[in-house]
């Protein structure tokens, strides 16, 4: 029983994820009701364990990120992008000029304005190859990224969280608190 009480809060993983961040969200999400998915691309592979950043803490994943089609998204209540080198790891696509499964996730999530879509830190590196969801758009990013996010259009705010309606997004990791 919560404020968030079942609803469903996926979370894109991959390896350098920042393990406070990760751990903030599995805490406070569950205190408040809500259960996390962590997702990533599994590759054919039942599960991957990914590293983190800084003490190299293992997380095992088995969520597939390419096996949501669009009804199984709607069942989310959000989606959130971490900071860390996830979103970075999470845009490869083996073709160059292809959209990787990660962003064209992410692109979905925007076609749904009931979806929250977190974005915090460097996860805004995920939105780079779509930028029409960002244009217009007021967000705040890590200070390494003010550039990348002017140039898809976004409108940057020196905030530590904007909300801009169904996209949240944080300065840093550091701020996952208020995020």
């Amino acid at each position: 029983s919560g404020r968030l009480s079942g609803q469903t809060i996926g979370i894109l993983m991959e390896g350098d994820y920042v393990e406070s961040e990760f751990q903030y969200y599995q805490l406070r999400f569950a205190e408040e009701g809500a259960r996390t998915v962590p997702l990533t691309r599994l590759w054919g592979a039942s599960s991957q364990t990914f590293e983190g950043h800084e003490y190299q803490l293992p997380v095992e994943v088995d969520g597939d990120l390419e096996a949501l089609d669009d009804q199984r998204l709607q069942e989310f209540d959000a989606l959130i992008v971490p900071g860390g080198f996830v979103s970075d790891r999470l845009r490869y696509a083996e073709e160059a000029g292809e959209l990787a499964p990660a962003v064209q996730l992410l692109q979905r999530a925007f076609s749904l304005p009931d979806l929250v879509k977190g974005i915090i830190c460097h996860g805004m590196w995920l939105m780079s190859p779509i930028p029409e969801v960002a244009r217009g758009r007021h967000v705040t990013c890590h200070n390494n990224l003010i550039g990348d996010v002017r140039n898809m259009g976004a409108e940057y705010v020196d905030q530590d969280v904007v909300i801009d309606g169904d996209l949240v997004t944080g300065r840093s990791a550091g701020h996952c608190h208020l995020f």
